[in-house]
């Protein structure tokens, strides 16, 4: 069930950080806040959610699931799948922003308890399927897509899987990943070999309107409402060096933010989202605030498309 035409929006700001850090991405949502994000959707009647308040996180691997910062990670989780129910149970336009793309594994099941099938059309530098088994470090964000698409999961705990399976192939859209070495490494598949709809960096920056419109015409062919997410490492470093994730080297190419911003009106305009997310905001890595300020201005132009 998508929103309806010009609903309210409610901005649930996520003080999350997936490795664990304080400050880091955890503080992305207040600064972001503090840069203007309300004043970028002043012409809509909206909403702020910033009360989820988490746990410490923690660095450390959990011993049985191997997954990075997981006390914090399950409280996260159940926090955004709530704020996303409660907003589309109240026919508002959930927009969550900050932290990293674990935040999916609360609002991609929050939607589809809501509309039985719902689709996802994901716009990532990455495709994020990594297994727990093979991950080097345990992070959710490296591996979100495979547990909703529930190809990945069996050393999750119990508390997400649960919520899982919440996709399938027919219903999502991978756009803009360029990580072929690193899936190398570590034996990964691509999802298009599962059936997903996939246009990589190369082809996306090409014709990025294009990509979008075919992404989200495959998800609403099987899909009663689909969820936008934004993961801003699908920009070049080079355009974004403010999401930059510890220990890993620029991947070449990625997408320049005039392309990013026309790709996600593209997807805006065909209708039926229901919910949007952005993430990979490393305030840390922009201590003058010029890359925040940026993304205030991207969403800025999106806010005459939201539905």
């Amino acid at each position: 069930m998508a929103a309806s035409a010009q609903a309210a929006l409610e901005l649930i700001g996520v003080p999350f950080d997936g490795f664990g850090r304080a400050g880091h991405q955890r503080g992305a949502a207040g600064v972001l806040r503090s840069l203007g994000l309300e004043r970028a959707f002043s012409n809509r009647a909206t909403y702020v959610d910033d009360g989820l308040r988490l746990p410490r996180g923690d660095p450390d691997r959990d011993p049985h699931s191997g997954l990075m910062n997981e006390r914090a990670l399950l409280a996260m989780v159940s926090a955004v799948g709530d704020r996303v129910s409660k907003a589309l149970a109240a026919q508002h336009f959930p927009i969550v922003y900050g932290a990293d793309c674990s935040v999916l594994l609360g609002a991609v099941p929050a939607l589809r308890d809501v509309c039985g099938k719902c689709g996802l059309v994901f716009v990532d530098g990455h495709e994020d399927t990594t297994p727990l088994d093979v991950s080097p470090d345990g992070e959710a964000a490296n591996m979100e897509l495979g547990l909703l698409l529930g190809i990945t999961g069996r050393l999750a705990p119990a508390a997400l899987r649960e919520r899982l399976p919440a996709l399938d192939p027919t219903v999502t859209a991978v756009i803009g990943p360029r990580d072929d070495q690193l899936r190398r490494q570590y034996n990964v598949a691509s999802l298009a070999d599962a059936g997903v709809y996939l246009r990589r960096a190369d082809t996306v920056t090409a014709d990025p309107s294009g990509a979008a419109r075919g992404a989200v015409d495959y998800v609403q062919q099987n899909a009663s409402g689909w969820w936008l997410h934004l993961d801003l490492d699908v920009l070049a470093q080079s355009a974004f060096p403010a999401g930059a994730v510890p220990g890993t080297r620029d991947e070449q190419g990625g997408l320049d933010w005039e392309q990013l911003t026309d790709l996600t009106i593209a997807a805006l305009d065909i209708g039926g989202c229901a919910g949007f997310s952005l993430v990979i905001y490393d305030p840390d890595l922009d201590p003058d605030r010029n890359h925040g300020r940026r993304i205030v201005q991207f969403l800025s132009a999106l806010a005459g498309g939201i539905p």
